[in-house]
């Protein structure tokens, strides 16, 4: 029995020695050491041995077992090591590398960027507001009749929730107006606020979207006037679509502003000539108006002593109306399509 040991252990340890290679090597590993190997059913034999015999015949069985390991696993460590070294030799650190490729920013990301720093560069301060709001916040407060549409079912989002003792139902808010409300609430005047924002409403086409951004403008502060809002909104229509469009404002009615005001660009493709695009010269942007008297009293301004301007307009619709960016469909925006994405 000893000698089949050693037997075992001579020729265990020369083929593991010339195994050239990592699968070599494992075969010879199962050849010796797994179940059906020769050293595996050797042991097993020890079983039947004269009791006296066994002791040392076990010993000599580890020693032949632990002698195969050691040379397995420094000849691993040697192909390993060897594998490295060839993989080394064969590149050429001198080739150019593969560039990989590189994402960019979604295009509403980059638009809400440009448009901040436009804002920001005039002294305007770049808040966030809750995308779940109250009722209170999102219409009460901002002088909404009970029955107006926008508070229907059928237009905005409301959240199956327990509806606040104060504030009403809780909806995800339509606008971003909502911010006006709790700026004021939180701080007083001078304010010169920029709240960008996702909004919701119950609307799905070629210009809609059920979930949208908008940046709100709100200034407030002493001898604030028309000429001002006007001001501002010369200054971003030049800034972020260029030197050639003019902008427009015709009386409107919007609830939280009066006066309110549409606010128009003109046309990129005829720059207010008239074109197939625009039928007389203009598009329409958004909307605007001064802070309306109810609003100031329902957060605690004096409308006696300060008066301001308010304008919220869509992300989406301000990109898609910007010279270049030819998108007929809103939804495209959001469809993850690589291969218009990619373009921008």
């Amino acid at each position: 029995m000893e000698e089949e040991l050693l037997s075992i252990k001579n020729n265990a340890v020369s083929l593991i020695l010339d195994a050239s290679d990592l699968e070599t090597l494992e075969d010879i590993k199962l050849q010796f050491l797994g179940k059906s190997g020769k050293l595996t059913l050797a042991i097993k034999e020890i079983a039947k041995l004269p009791q006296e015999r066994r002791p040392s015949v076990g010993i000599l069985a580890n020693e032949v077992k632990s002698t195969i390991e050691e040379a397995i696993e420094n000849q691993e460590s040697n192909l390993k090591t060897q594998a490295s070294k060839r993989i080394r030799e064969k590149i050429d650190v001198t080739n150019p590398g593969i560039r990989p490729p590189l994402g960019h920013l979604h295009l509403v990301t980059q638009a809400i960027e440009e448009i901040t720093e436009i804002f920001k560069s005039i002294g305007f301060e770049r808040k966030r507001y809750p995308e779940v709001e109250w009722d209170w916040y999102a219409f009460e407060a901002l002088n909404f009749p009970p029955n107006h549409p926008a508070r229907d079912d059928w237009e905005t989002f409301f959240i199956d929730s327990e509806p606040h003792k104060k504030f009403g139902p809780m909806l995800l808010t339509p606008h971003t107006s909502s911010g006006q409300i709790r700026e004021m609430e939180r701080n007083k005047p001078p304010i010169k606020m920029l709240n960008i924002a996702k909004c919701y409403r119950r609307q799905s086409d070629v210009s809609h979207t059920p979930m949208f951004h908008q940046f709100e403008g709100l200034v407030v502060d002493r001898g604030i006037s028309i000429a001002h809002l006007k001001g501002v909104l010369d200054f971003f229509v030049k800034s972020y679509f260029g030197d050639k469009r003019e902008s427009r404002i015709r009386p409107y009615h919007f609830e939280f502003t009066e006066p309110s005001f549409e606010v128009d660009v003109t046309c990129g493709v005829c720059l207010g000539k008239g074109c197939r695009l625009c039928k007389e010269g203009w598009l329409e942007l958004g909307g605007a108006g001064m802070v309306h008297p109810n609003v100031f009293k329902n957060v605690g301004i004096d409308h006696g002593e300060f008066t301001g301007f308010a304008f919220g307009w869509g992300v989406e619709r301000v990109l898609m109306m910007k010279e270049g960016i030819e998108i007929d469909d809103i939804r495209l925006l959001y469809s993850n399509k690589l291969e218009f994405l990619e373009q921008f």
